[in-house]
């Protein structure tokens, strides 16, 4: 090619790979920094959108975890509550039987029912007090008690309506050991009310506590099965941050040795267009 002062075209060829260079060291730096390789839509656009959706999951999933942690939390209030309670109804069945034994109208009579009485105060007193964020499993429900247990709309059943729950222990919806009313779905020859003294049987207190272990190990299978779903929950989110970070994270270990290899070439870059800009001033010879 002719000498010229108009065009370098080692200047041009050297100036094109310092570029190139330049723009190579300028993304290498930027995942060194970020720690990642994918993190905008510019890096890689299909992977960067998938990346996205499952982040948009990952943070679905922490609703879901608080909404079964709210579940969970409201049948832990339960379970507290019916500790108390089955200890209350096992006082009761010894009560039961003195009161049996005592002459009816005595002092010794009057005083049993006395503490009797009290305990059952103390049962409704537990039923009403075991709240959490608004639900008490052992109240009439109109509508069934759900937790959500996925990012599907899938729901756990806590509690469900009156009508499914008829047959168990309740008055009006309501769960309560010391009543077997006729709408309970029990036979009339066991219906019973401690609030009357002729109920206060052993024979009764035992259908009492039968009926309200039947709630207790419910509640207990429940409480075991959202203790499940939030491991599976915490299994799901460990699975979706690692493939996210298989899709976007960077090798630092090879960025660090390319960020090295392009510094070095960067400056033999520097270097070779100083030489190329240098070959016109040779033409200065010439004329001398």
């Amino acid at each position: 090619m002719a000498n010229s002062v108009n065009t370098n075209r080692g200047a041009l060829i050297a100036l094109q790979n310092l570029n190139a260079t330049n723009r190579a060291l300028e993304t290498t730096q930027n995942r060194v920094n970020t720690g990642m390789k994918v993190s905008s839509a510019k890096d890689n656009g299909a992977i960067f959108a998938i990346a996205t959706s499952q982040r948009a999951e990952m943070g679905a999933q922490d609703a879901v975890k608080q909404s079964l942690q709210r579940g969970q939390s409201i049948v832990d209030v339960a379970l507290a509550a019916g500790e108390t309670i089955t200890e209350a109804l096992t006082e009761m069945k010894s009560l039961a039987v003195a009161i049996q034994d005592a002459v009816a109208g005595s002092d010794t009579a009057t005083k049993l029912n006395a503490d009797f009485s009290a305990l059952v105060t103390e049962i409704r007193s537990a039923l009403a007090g075991a709240t959490f964020d608004g639900v008490n499993l052992f109240n009439a429900n109109p509508t069934a008690v759900e937790v959500t247990t996925n990012t599907s709309g899938g729901k756990f059943t806590l509690k469900t309506t009156y009508t499914a729950d008829a047959g168990a222990i309740a008055s009006g919806g309501a769960i309560d050991p010391t009543k077997a009313p006729a709408d309970a779905g029990v036979t009339p020859a066991n219906n019973f009310n401690f609030d009357t003294e002729a109920h206060r049987t052993a024979a009764n207190v035992d259908r009492a506590i039968n009926n309200f272990m039947s709630v207790m190990a419910d509640f207990g299978t429940k409480s075991k099965s959202l203790d499940r779903q939030l491991t599976f929950v915490g299994k799901v989110q460990d699975s979706l941050e690692t493939g996210i970070g298989n899709l976007v994270d960077a090798d630092l270990a090879k960025e660090s040795a390319r960020l090295t290899a392009l510094q070095t070439k960067q400056q033999l870059g520097v270097q070779a267009l100083s030489i190329a800009n240098q070959a016109s001033s040779i033409v200065l010879s010439l004329f001398r």
